[in-house]
């Protein structure tokens, strides 16, 4: 709720003011501080139950509700990293009008692990991108990265193209780029609108996220089987090792090389979660209310 009542605050000091934010929440009985929003920006709280979420329906619901030209999808631990961050935005889909989509670039908190710090970089470069069909042959699965921690839309093309798949357990953002990208449209990267936003993800948290990875990634083979993400894990991996060593920290490596190998069990395990028994499938997931609803035997 404390890091929620940033993210109100920022985008309530922000160039170009939102009309309007709209909140979906699963908790009851949140407590939030809307008085820095008060008379500059209308907040409009939505209860969703918790066994009713959905990372592609729930976010489908929020932009619908809008009527704004642009909508701006957040997680409520992204929090602005200064006042230009709508405006960034704007301007890079209003610049480049095949662009469909803008996702910002995440900084990482201060007190976040010095892996996590370089994976957001890695993930996060500092130079602006637009990317379109003709960079599929470079980029890979690159091409279709965009992230709704913190991402701006064009709601006519969003409803055009049908908008995020009404189920995922997670990568919603990425499969719709896709879906654009092949539409003939692009998708930007606005290095200079920042939000800060990482994780100190334990083990066991890399392993469950990887399992959903793996599984949104088997449940859309239409996205995913041309361009499989593994080549840019093995990069990453790279990279990493090569910072390590060339920063004198080769001691960090053995944390780090356990921290890929949990990354990677989860994640093959999820490309193969047909074949698991549902009660496996429960204890790998981070999101279990998704397999609730949507498999029988858990």
């Amino acid at each position: 709720t404390e890091k929620l009542n940033k993210v109100l605050y920022g985008l309530s000091r922000q160039t170009y003011l939102p009309e309007r934010i709209i909140l979906l929440h699963t908790r009851d009985g949140i407590k939030l501080d809307v008085s820095a929003c008060k008379d500059r920006v209308s907040v409009t709280e939505i209860p969703i139950p918790e066994k009713e979420f959905d990372h592609g329906r729930t976010r489908d619901l929020g932009i619908r509700m809008s009527d704004a030209d642009i909508v701006v999808m957040m997680t409520q631990d992204a929090v602005p990293a200064d006042p230009f961050l709508l405006e960034k935005l704007s301007e890079v889909l209003n610049e480049h009008p095949d662009a469909v989509a803008a996702y910002a670039r995440q900084i990482p908190d201060q007190n976040c692990g010095l892996l996590e710090k370089y994976t957001r970089v890695f993930n996060y470069p500092p130079k602006s991108q637009i990317k379109s069909q003709k960079d599929l042959p470079k980029l890979g699965i690159k091409t279709y990265f965009c992230s709704n921690v913190c991402a701006a839309y064009k709601k006519s093309i969003y409803e055009e193209i049908g908008g995020f798949v009404k189920k995922a357990i997670f990568n919603e953002d990425m499969i719709y780029a896709a879906k654009a990208v092949e539409a003939g449209y692009a998708i930007a990267y606005a290095a200079d609108a920042r939000v800060i936003h990482s994780h100190n993800y334990t083990n066991v948290q890399q392993f469950q996220r990887n399992f959903d990875l793996g599984v949104s990634q088997a449940e859309h083979p239409e996205v995913f089987a041309a361009y499989p993400s593994e080549s840019e894990g093995k990069r990453m991996v790279k990279d990493v090792t090569a910072y390590l060593r060339d920063h004198h920290m080769s001691g960090r490596l053995p944390h780090f090389y356990i921290q890929c190998a949990c990354k990677y069990a989860g994640y093959l395990l999820g490309k193969n979660y047909s074949r698991l028994p549902g009660k496996w499938v429960l204890a790998f997931t981070s999101n279990k209310e998704y397999w609730k609803q949507n498999r029988k035997d858990v």
